[in-house]
């Protein structure tokens, strides 16, 4: 259940009956190394943000299997179980990445054959120590040669049986999206959104919000990209092991464009008395469709430092200055301003 206390807006989620607050906590990084890692992460920091989250009003977390391959998930399970019943938050994960136990450093194979669907879910249960997960998504599009429709019918299957409580996809284009709806309605699309990558504003979301679909973007300050301290020099002193290194847009000549786009925020930010990160969080949260965001954090001081976004409301003014900033910059596609 969700305390009645929250003191942080709520919206729905498309037709579900999932009110959520306008941002949610990522734990990508708290899992630790892996493929896709951001290096070595301390456990009792991450279990420290999660109720510093919760304890601000953020009612749901989003994790996935593969985040630190399984150990994301170990550590919500920890974080929620220690909350009292009536104050614990939804709990949103995802499936479709399969891994190696052998090698943690090989890259995660993209299957949603019904089989492994079922399974994951069952291991995720037992990872979060819980009875239904809120909202169950596949992570990418299938790479096995299985058909969509195959795999959305086993999502639907596990809600019937009271495994997931809600069934959505994260990274799918509107032909799946498609697809998907024909057999049975779709809870949610998560799609990758910030200042810098903006191509889900022009494809999938006119269609979410034609079909009343919920949207939680992801990565909207562009994994740090669009935050203050952020620099190139701070990227070469990252872990060897952080995916950042990889990053296309952590690669010049991206990465100064959007470093440049950051500094134009600036103004904008200090007008509203506020952070750049949260301003780029509050810029997401201004398009129409846009339901809410999540925002990854390993610490609890990190999840102060941008849970004031969803108080944030831009002017006209503030969008046309940040599209003129995309624009001059040069800084990532896709529309600049809703």
């Amino acid at each position: 259940m969700i305390s009645s206390s929250s003191r942080l807006p709520l919206r729905r989620l498309g037709r579900t009956d999932l009110e959520i607050t306008r941002v949610g906590l990522g734990t990508w990084a708290i899992g630790g190394p892996w493929a896709f890692g951001w290096g070595p992460q301390d456990d009792t920091e991450s279990v420290a943000a999660i109720r510093r989250a919760v304890a601000l009003g953020i009612n749901w977390i989003d994790t996935a299997a593969v985040y630190g391959l399984g150990h994301s998930e170990e550590l919500v399970g920890r974080a929620v179980r220690a909350i009292p019943p009536s104050e614990r938050p939804y709990v949103f994960t995802k499936c479709g990445l399969v891994w190696d136990d052998r090698d943690r450093t090989i890259e995660p194979r993209r299957v949603l054959r019904p089989d492994s669907i079922r399974r994951e879910c069952e291991a995720s249960l037992r990872r979060l120590g819980i009875e239904r997960i809120d909202l169950y998504q596949f992570h990418w599009p299938d790479e096995s040669g299985v058909a969509v429709e195959d795999s959305w019918a086993a999502m639907l299957a596990l809600a019937e049986e009271g495994k997931i409580r809600w069934p959505g996809v994260c990274n799918f284009d509107v032909a799946l999206l498609e697809r998907c709806r024909a057999l049975g309605p779709v809870a949610s699309l998560q799609p990758p959104f910030s200042a810098v990558r903006r191509r889900f504003a022009a494809t999938e979301l006119p269609w979410c919000r034609a079909h009343d679909v919920g949207t939680i973007v992801y990565s909207p300050m562009q994994s740090g990209l669009l935050m203050e301290r952020f620099s190139a020099e701070r990227l070469a002193g990252l872990p060897p092991d952080d995916y950042r290194h990889r990053g296309t847009e952590f690669q010049e000549p991206r990465l100064s464009r959007n470093l440049a786009l950051r500094d134009a925020m600036r103004p904008a930010a200090a007008r509203h008395h506020t952070t750049v990160g949260e301003l780029a969080i509050a810029w997401t949260l201004a398009w129409p469709g846009v339901t809410a965001a999540i925002v990854g954090a390993r610490s609890a001081a990190q999840v102060d430092g941008w849970i004031g976004a969803t108080g944030i409301r831009l002017s006209e003014e503030d969008l046309d200055e940040i599209a003129g900033a995309i624009s001059s910059t040069g800084a990532g596609e896709g529309p600049a301003r809703p």
